[in-house]
């Protein structure tokens, strides 16, 4: 296994946000609570002790919610342990996306059990328990009902509204069909057919479904799956929907927050008056009007949490010490430190989610025998071309620049006249201009003689960065997984390692 690690400020792909809080820059100090090290974790766990969990119900909900899949031994023992008070959860989220959408939503997952398989280590006397928090209650469907493959766009369109976990699956079969036509006939390509049928054919609702493949996929390592819109639930949380529907008991707190922080970010999500959807099988809309206190009493489950609310839920139900995230969530987190001091409730340690490349064997061929190293990935086309070129064609004039100063230098040393000074400087940047368009002229000529190999380096550089993003936000696991079969993931939760703040490029020997 070929593993390259960078740093992620130089792959030039990430947020000034991100780049800082990774570097402990002194200027996100009172946007979160403690930064993400292993030592550290031992007071938050302390901390989020003394903050009241009703492990009971969280258990029930769990085992009735489950109640249905084949649960790994380690699933289950994990659901069964949350009922100790030494029991703690690490945490991430995500929505429902068709067959998993893009990649990160594998690596999120990954990240979150393979941190909990550090911190059990470190601290054996505890367990923690890796949890996917199933965003069912989202509504922007678009979002979720695609998916990325081989250059096509495998699309599962419906005319349902609403929250996108209780929609039903009929008319999938159509979305099915299509992927088989592409996935072929080899054991690993018929292992996920058979896999994704099961999961969308034989449930009732997009929640459904989803649960049974991501346990299908994650439940050997432990994971444990929760969705978040159950009346039991929402009934813990009616003293936060009184406090934000009734009394605007946040925007005040969230956005001075949000502002303080936009001094320097960019502010991830917009706070409103009212943070909280109604939620009916008609759809999810926006609250307008009065609403009466009875009606929240009586009905919690009819009250959805946007995405800043929906963490001050999260942690209200579980004992979580930490939010495993990718750099958007770890901003909008960040937009609520302030709300979470209001409440008194611990704001857990934000984990930035492992980041990966994944380049197989037959690319880095290529790509090395092309003169460069997998570090250069990350340098854009342009500088690439010009690097290869120069490489070809010794086009590297830094010596004949050097020597022209020093001409310069010299003339200016045999006269003290400014004005005759002056006219020297004037000649000498005139001559640096001419040399400049002269280089240029150089390489563009020298370029002409190596399109086969410049093509090469532009259909390399975007097989692995589609539409110029990161690998992980457009391709989704499936090609990867017809390759290497279940060893795609398991070489992945072997080489993604938690807390680690640098960008993996990852090749299969």
């Amino acid at each position: 296994m070929k593993v390259v690690k960078i740093p992620y400020q130089q792959t030039k792909k990430f947020t000034h946000l991100v780049n800082d809080y990774l570097s402990r820059s002194d200027n996100l100090n009172n946007f979160y609570n403690r930064y993400p090290t292993l030592e550290n974790f031992s007071a938050q766990w302390e901390e989020k002790s003394n903050h009241k969990i009703d492990r009971k119900l969280l258990v029930k909900v769990l085992n009735d919610q489950n109640q249905l899949l084949t649960l790994s031994s380690l699933s289950r023992c994990n659901i069964d342990s949350l009922i100790e008070e030494d029991s703690f959860t690490v945490t991430t989220g995500h929505q429902l996306c068709l067959f998993t959408g893009p990649l990160y939503f594998v690596y999120k997952i990954i990240s979150t059990i393979n941190l909990t398989q550090v911190l059990k280590k470190k601290y054996p006397e505890k367990n923690f328990i890796p949890v996917f928090w199933m965003a069912s209650e989202d509504h922007d469907f678009q979002e979720v009902n695609h998916v990325h493959l081989f250059g096509q766009k495998i699309e599962w369109n419906s005319v349902q509204k609403g929250a996108v976990g209780r929609m039903s699956l009929k008319g999938i079969e159509v979305v099915l069909d299509d992927l088989d036509k592409l996935l072929g006939n080899s054991v690993n390509a018929k292992h996920l057919s058979l896999l994704f049928r099961d999961a969308y054919l034989k449930h009732n609702s997009l929640a459904e479904a989803t649960r049974y493949l991501v346990n299908a996929l994650f439940g050997k390592f432990g994971l444990v799956i929760l969705d978040g819109d159950d009346t039991r639930l929402k009934q813990q949380f009616i003293s936060i929907v009184k406090k934000d529907v009734l009394h605007q008991g946040f925007f005040e707190t969230i956005s001075k927050c949000s502002q303080n922080l936009a001094k320097g970010y960019e502010a991830q999500a917009f706070v409103r008056d009212i943070n909280f959807f109604h939620l009916s099988n008609k759809g999810r809309k926006r609250l307008e009007g009065e609403v009466l206190e009875s009606e929240i009493d009586s009905n919690p489950e009819d009250y959805s949490p946007n995405v800043l609310m929906r963490p001050l839920f999260q942690e209200i139900v579980l004992p979580n010490v930490a939010y495993v995230g990718g750099g958007a969530e770890v901003a909008y987190w960040m937009q609520l430190k302030t709300a979470f001091d209001q409440e008194q409730i611990p704001f857990p340690i934000l984990v930035l989610r492992n980041s990966l490349l994944w380049i197989e064997q037959n690319q880095v061929n290529k790509w090395q025998n092309l003169g460069f190293e997998l570090g250069d990935l990350f340098l854009d086309e342009h500088q690439l071309h010009q690097k290869y070129v120069s490489w070809q064609t010794n086009l590297n004039l830094t010596q004949e620049l050097k020597n022209l100063n020093k001409v310069f230098e010299k003339i200016l040393s045999k006269t003290t006249d400014k004005g005759l000074q002056k006219s020297v400087m004037a000649e000498h940047q005139r001559q640096l201009n001419s040399f400049k368009k002269l280089e240029k002229k150089l390489y563009k000529s020298e370029k002409k003689k190596h399109d086969v190999a410049l093509n090469q380096i532009t259909k390399l550089k975007a097989k692995l960065f589609p539409n110029n993003s990161l690998q992980e936000r457009f391709d989704n696991f499936i090609p990867f997984y017809l390759k290497h079969g279940d060893n795609f993931i398991e070489i992945l939760q072997k080489e993604l390692i938690p807390l680690d703040a640098k960008f993996v490029i990852l090749s299969p020997q």
